[in-house]
Protein backbone atom coordinates (compact mmCIF):
# COMPACT_ATOMS: atom_id res chain seq x y z
CA UNK A 1 0.00 0.00 0.00
CA UNK A 2 1.12 3.81 -0.82
CA UNK A 3 -0.07 6.74 0.81
CA UNK A 4 1.01 10.08 -0.70
CA UNK A 5 -0.19 12.60 1.43
CA UNK A 6 -2.84 13.12 4.69
CA UNK A 7 -5.54 15.12 3.32
CA UNK A 8 -9.34 14.94 4.26
CA UNK A 9 -10.23 13.14 1.00
CA UNK A 10 -7.55 10.60 1.95
CA UNK A 11 -8.46 9.59 5.08
CA UNK A 12 -12.17 9.57 3.94
CA UNK A 13 -10.88 6.85 1.31
CA UNK A 14 -9.16 4.94 3.75
CA UNK A 15 -12.40 4.89 5.46
CA UNK A 16 -14.75 4.01 2.84
CA UNK A 17 -12.61 1.23 1.82
CA UNK A 18 -12.62 0.04 5.33
CA UNK A 19 -15.99 0.32 5.84
CA UNK A 20 -16.27 -1.48 2.40
CA UNK A 21 -14.26 -4.48 3.83
CA UNK A 22 -16.24 -4.45 6.90
CA UNK A 23 -20.06 -4.78 4.49
CA UNK A 24 -20.44 -1.65 6.20
CA UNK A 25 -23.02 -0.16 4.38
CA UNK A 26 -23.90 2.62 7.09
CA UNK A 27 -20.48 3.89 7.58
CA UNK A 28 -19.86 4.26 3.85
CA UNK A 29 -23.36 6.19 3.74
CA UNK A 30 -21.98 8.56 6.78
CA UNK A 31 -19.25 9.93 5.08
CA UNK A 32 -21.05 10.32 1.74
CA UNK A 33 -23.35 13.54 0.30
CA UNK A 34 -26.76 13.22 0.34
CA UNK A 35 -26.53 14.14 -3.34
CA UNK A 36 -23.53 12.15 -3.98
CA UNK A 37 -22.86 10.71 -7.79
CA UNK A 38 -21.64 7.48 -8.43
CA UNK A 39 -21.02 6.56 -12.11
CA UNK A 40 -19.85 2.93 -12.77
CA UNK A 41 -20.06 0.43 -15.52
CA UNK A 42 -23.80 -0.04 -14.18
CA UNK A 43 -24.84 3.38 -14.83
CA UNK A 44 -24.83 6.91 -13.27
CA UNK A 45 -26.61 7.44 -9.78
CA UNK A 46 -27.57 9.85 -7.51
CA UNK A 47 -28.45 10.47 -3.89
CA UNK A 48 -27.89 8.36 -0.64
CA UNK A 49 -31.03 6.08 -1.44
CA UNK A 50 -29.56 4.76 -4.39
CA UNK A 51 -25.79 4.69 -3.14
CA UNK A 52 -27.10 2.53 -1.04
CA UNK A 53 -28.74 0.06 -2.86
CA UNK A 54 -25.98 0.04 -4.92
CA UNK A 55 -23.26 -0.77 -2.12
CA UNK A 56 -25.94 -3.37 -0.28
CA UNK A 57 -25.48 -5.33 -3.24
CA UNK A 58 -22.09 -5.16 -3.44
CA UNK A 59 -21.90 -6.13 0.20
CA UNK A 60 -23.80 -9.36 -0.37
CA UNK A 61 -21.77 -11.04 -3.34
CA UNK A 62 -18.45 -9.60 -1.03
CA UNK A 63 -16.20 -11.89 -0.07
CA UNK A 64 -12.89 -10.02 0.93
CA UNK A 65 -11.80 -6.66 -0.19
CA UNK A 66 -7.38 -5.78 -0.55
CA UNK A 67 -6.27 -2.56 -0.43
CA UNK A 68 -3.80 -2.07 -3.10
CA UNK A 69 -3.04 1.78 -3.42
CA UNK A 70 -4.54 4.80 -2.07
CA UNK A 71 -3.56 8.65 -3.04
CA UNK A 72 -5.05 11.97 -2.28
CA UNK A 73 -5.16 15.08 -0.84
CA UNK A 74 -7.62 17.36 0.47
CA UNK A 75 -10.73 17.37 -2.27
CA UNK A 76 -9.42 14.35 -3.80
CA UNK A 77 -8.22 11.08 -3.31
CA UNK A 78 -8.08 7.52 -6.24
CA UNK A 79 -7.66 3.95 -4.64
CA UNK A 80 -7.12 0.60 -6.22
CA UNK A 81 -8.16 -2.20 -4.07
CA UNK A 82 -8.60 -6.30 -5.68
CA UNK A 83 -12.51 -7.46 -4.93
CA UNK A 84 -13.00 -10.75 -4.43
CA UNK A 85 -16.76 -11.59 -4.73
CA UNK A 86 -19.15 -14.49 -5.36
CA UNK A 87 -18.99 -14.39 -9.00
CA UNK A 88 -15.49 -12.72 -9.69
CA UNK A 89 -12.26 -13.81 -7.89
CA UNK A 90 -9.95 -10.57 -7.39
CA UNK A 91 -11.84 -8.06 -9.17
CA UNK A 92 -9.41 -5.06 -9.78
CA UNK A 93 -11.36 -1.70 -8.86
CA UNK A 94 -10.72 1.52 -8.76
CA UNK A 95 -12.46 4.58 -7.31
CA UNK A 96 -11.22 8.77 -7.76
CA UNK A 97 -13.71 10.40 -5.49
CA UNK A 98 -13.90 14.21 -5.01
CA UNK A 99 -15.02 15.14 -1.30
CA UNK A 100 -16.27 18.47 0.37
CA UNK A 101 -16.76 19.27 3.15
CA UNK A 102 -15.68 16.00 4.37
CA UNK A 103 -18.15 14.21 2.48
CA UNK A 104 -17.80 12.14 -0.79
CA UNK A 105 -19.58 14.25 -3.14
CA UNK A 106 -18.79 12.10 -6.50
CA UNK A 107 -16.88 8.92 -7.17
CA UNK A 108 -16.19 6.96 -10.03
CA UNK A 109 -16.02 3.62 -9.85
CA UNK A 110 -13.54 1.71 -12.86
CA UNK A 111 -13.98 -2.24 -13.00
CA UNK A 112 -13.92 -4.60 -16.10
CA UNK A 113 -17.85 -5.21 -15.87
CA UNK A 114 -17.33 -8.13 -18.46
CA UNK A 115 -16.82 -11.00 -16.05
CA UNK A 116 -20.11 -10.02 -13.96
CA UNK A 117 -22.27 -10.23 -17.27
CA UNK A 118 -20.89 -13.44 -17.70
CA UNK A 119 -21.96 -14.60 -14.74
CA UNK A 120 -25.07 -12.85 -14.81
CA UNK A 121 -25.93 -14.84 -17.67
CA UNK A 122 -25.56 -18.00 -16.18
CA UNK A 123 -27.13 -17.31 -13.41
CA UNK A 124 -30.55 -18.64 -12.40
CA UNK A 125 -33.44 -16.15 -10.72
CA UNK A 126 -34.37 -17.39 -7.38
Amino acid sequence: MTTQSAGEALQIARTYVEAIARKDVDAVISISADDIVCTSPRGRIIGTPKFREFHDGFARMLRKVTLLAIYGDDQQAVVVYSADTHPVANAIVAEFFKVTNGKIVSTEVIYDAAPFVAHMATARPH
